[in-house]
């Protein structure tokens, strides 16, 4: 650090304690967790002590100097030994068990990690004994620093809170970056929606200057206010033309989907809107000031042209004001309650029936102008068309949620009668109502369960809205009636005896260490020796349907947030999302933020599906391998094995790779579908590591990254302690979940190195982190593709 540098930190640094300290130039204890922002006071104690040289029980600006100058521009040893001091609670120079148990658990209540004590004495047995090399029964300096050698991140990127906290930010030269909207690699990678943009704009251009060179001698507001007419006519039919969802879905599967920006449909129907809105403004600004002129010469004042239809303005009884200022007010209600502060602040129904409004706005557009209905007529009769098979085939046959289960962090499992017509892709969505939630009210989840999945669909429904919350709420009220029908009560009865038999047959084979017989069994049995018992049924049972005795209460429960049930729904669709372009890739990123892995968890499961259908076993050995089957969708060049005696390999492996990265808050958002991970762990298991084609990366953002000093130990203990036991301490998994966020320019490097082919990046999540793989994926040139969210 330079002599300017160590300057401007001395500065900083005074500056941060004088506002801390306050009137008495010293800070106390309090005053130092408040200044830390530390959730366990164990280390704010500790580091207090640390600090605190002369054991005033204060800290003076010369002792904090002192320690800050150690721990910024201390050696490697320096800090080393500041960290060694914060585990050697009793100061005698070494680290007993028991010490080490006292730090990881307040590693565990920092990191916001809840583990049974079972655990936490695995992970302080599993670190100590890794780091007490003579088997003295004690952690010596020179031990602890042996060990954090073979954990090179931990040793490069040192630090601690206070540290951070108070160093001054860098001084970073601006440079002149090219706007991201001119480059190259952007131009490259949204070329379709680009071309498509032009075109639409010179489209809008070019019926603009054909309605004022056609109306050249009527003034200047008069030709304005009919070349933003022309324009209206265009963009009121094509913002329609953008939402037919069954044509769109169609028009996915053929070659359209490589020339047209399809899956940029939502957003193109938004850039639609915006311009329908300037258009009106523009075009009743233009007549306003029109008739302004007209009313200082006329015979008609300028509220008569506005507000009557005396000036016989219009085709249909001269109505064309009265109508157009109907349709600037419901369009800019429209438009505002379509804003995104609306949709996201749990205020949907607003945005929802506001929308609806469609219907007035084509209706008073026809009786507007003279020439929509020509506009309107072709996309209109397909628009209705789409409309009323939608609604047919929503009300065809009863559909009913058979099974709901109550997930953490208010996340709704529906189970719901898939009916045999029912056909979907990966990654599909559909619009569902529930009459007993809101009658008249449709709203739009992703299905997350595999098309394979012949019996059920499934929903994960995360509660943001009102009617979420609803939903919620309504199965996790107490029952308020009881089963008047003997016949679902008696199947339940016998499931929930199976269940019994099932539990009992487990808890034996765990207890004697037995080996399941099947792979369904084998991952039941992990999930028991793991979790206990978990409440979810392997398998949905097979539910009696009572459509003809119209909806049955809640039935009881199978657990405290587990039921089964027979609660009338309606479904409309599939409709088709960009994720259906997976299985043309080569190398696909599978990104999931939150709930916002629903999506993949149905591509992951067929894919699994279909791995299944294609593996064989070799006859003279346990072997196995994936045929080469041809399928239409999924890009597979496996072939047969190689025979070496009873040793198998297979020649060609997968074409399809698949990194899967799912980022959670906490601890509990694992549990929402970690048995379907953990069934997708075991049927790569028995495959070698080059023929996998499918590598998961956990990220739990509330957890201290490995670069704190508050999170070293644990995160050490939690690697040890998951090489020794092949499994992860927080979500059970083979995958090691790592704490903070992903470095997305390093994740985005690595794959990138691995050059297994053309890479798309698919994403699901919130808008503010889409802006930045967006970023990076254009920076590397991968393809990007976002699901609604």
């Amino acid at each position: 650090m330079s002599v300017e540098e160590d300057a401007r930190w001395l500065e900083w640094v005074t500056k941060q304690f004088e506002s801390i300290a306050g009137d008495d130039k010293e800070i106390d204890l309090e005053e130092f967790k408040t200044a830390l922002k530390v959730k366990e006071s164990f280390f704010a104690e500790r580091f207090f002590a640390l600090f605190d040289s002369d054991g005033s029980s204060s800290i003076s600006l010369a002792e904090l100097l002192e320690a800050l100058q150690l721990l910024i521009h201390g050696s490697e040893s320096d800090k080393l030994r500041f960290l060694f001091q914060v585990y050697d609670v009793d100061g005698s120079g070494s680290i007993d068990p028991d010490e080490l148990r006292t730090v990881l658990k307040s590693c565990l209540r920092e990191s916001a990690i809840s583990l049974p004590e079972e655990k936490l004495d695995d992970l302080t047995l599993a670190l100590f004994e890794s780091a007490d090399k003579d088997n003295s029964g004690f952690i010596t300096f020179e031990e602890l620093k042996a060990e954090l050698e073979n954990f090179p991140e931990v040793m490069e990127n040192l630090t601690i809170s206070a540290a951070n906290w108070l160093k001054p930010p860098s001084v970073e030269q601006r440079r002149r970056h090219t706007p991201r909207y001119l480059t190259r690699s952007y131009w490259h990678n949204n070329s379709r929606k680009l071309l498509f943009m032009c075109a639409y704009a010179g489209l809008n251009l070019l019926l603009f200057v054909i309605a004022v060179l056609n109306n050249a001698n009527q003034g200047a507001y008069f030709m304005m206010a009919k070349g933003c007419g022309q324009c209206l006519n265009l963009n009121c039919t094509f913002v329609m033309v953008l939402m037919l969802r069954r044509c769109l879905t169609w028009l996915r599967a053929t070659w359209v989907v490589r020339v047209l920006p399809l899956d940029h449909n939502i957003l193109l129907h938004q850039i639609v809107g915006y311009a329908i809105l300037m258009l009106t403004l523009g075009h009743t600004t233009a007549h306003t000031l029109n008739f302004a002129q007209l009313s200082q010469s006329g015979t008609f004042s300028l509220w008569e042209y506005l507000l009557t239809t005396r000036p016989g303005i219009g085709w249909v009884h001269g109505s064309a004001s009265l109508t157009g200022l109907l349709l600037q007010l419901i369009i800019c209600l429209m438009v505002l309650c379509s804003s995104t502060f609306v949709r996201r602040s749990g205020h949907f129904e607003v945005f929802y029936w506001s929308h609806l409004s469609y219907v007035w706005v084509w209706a008073l557009l026809i009786v507007h102008c003279a020439n929509f209905w020509k506009w309107f007529l072709v996309p209109g009769l397909v628009f209705l068309v789409e409309k009323i098979v939608g609604i047919a085939v929503a009300r065809m046959g009863g559909l009913y949620i058979v099974e709901v289960n109550l997930l953490p962090s208010k996340v709704t499992h529906l189970v719901i009668k898939r009916p045999p017509f029912f056909q979907f892709k990966p990654g599909d969505f559909v619009y569902v109502n529930i009459p007993a939630i809101a009658k008249y009210e449709w709203h739009p989840f992703t299905i997350s369960s595999a098309p394979e999945q012949q019996d059920t669909i499934w929903l994960h429904v995360r509660s943001m809205g009102q009617w979420t919350n609803r939903l919620y709420e309504y199965f996790r009220q107490p029952d308020l009636q009881t089963l008047s029908t003997k016949r679902l009560t008696a199947s339940l009865r016998n499931r929930q005896h199976q269940r019994r038999k099932q539990e009992e047959l487990f808890r034996s084979m765990a207890w004697n260490g037995a080996v399941a017989s099947n792979k369904d069994d084998a991952v039941e049995l992990t999930l028991y020796r793991t979790n206990g018992p978990r409440g979810c049924p392997r398998s949905p049972p097979d539910h009696v349907t009572q459509a003809e005795q119209g909806d049955l209460p809640i039935s009881p429960k199978l657990s405290e947030n587990h039921r089964y049930c027979n609660i009338k729904c309606y479904v409309d669709g599939p409709y088709g999302t960009p994720t259906r372009q997976i299985f043309a890739s080569e190398h696909a990123v599978l990104i999931g933020a939150g709930i916002g892995i629903t999506p993949f968890a149905s591509i992951l499961q067929s894919i699994m599906y279909r791995y299944r259908m294609r593996k064989q076993n070799c006859p003279n050995c346990n072997y196995s391998w994936c045929e080469n089957i041809k399928d239409s969708e999924m890009k597979l060049r496996k072939v047969g094995p190689l025979f070496l005696g009873c040793m198998c390999r297979t020649l060609i492996m997968s074409a399809l790779q698949v990194d899967f990265i799912w980022i959670n808050r906490d601890q509990k958002s694992f549990e929402w579908f970690v048995s379907l991970l953990t069934k997708l762990e075991m049927d790569q298991a028995d495959m070698e590591p080059e023929g996998r084609f499918l590598e998961m990366h956990m990220y739990m953002t509330s957890a201290l990254s490995k670069n704190d000093m508050k999170a070293i130990g644990l995160q050490m203990a939690l690697d040890l302690l998951a090489k020794k036991e092949k499994r992860d301490s927080i979500t059970g998994l083979r995958t090691r979940t790592q704490p903070g966020r992903p470095e997305w320019n390093k994740v985005f490097q690595k794959v990138s190195q691995e050059n297994k082919g053309k890479v798309h990046v698919f994403y699901c999540g919130s808008p503010a982190l889409a802006k930045v793989i967006k970023a990076q994926c254009e920076r590397f040139g991968f393809h990007f593709y976002k699901e609604n969210f």
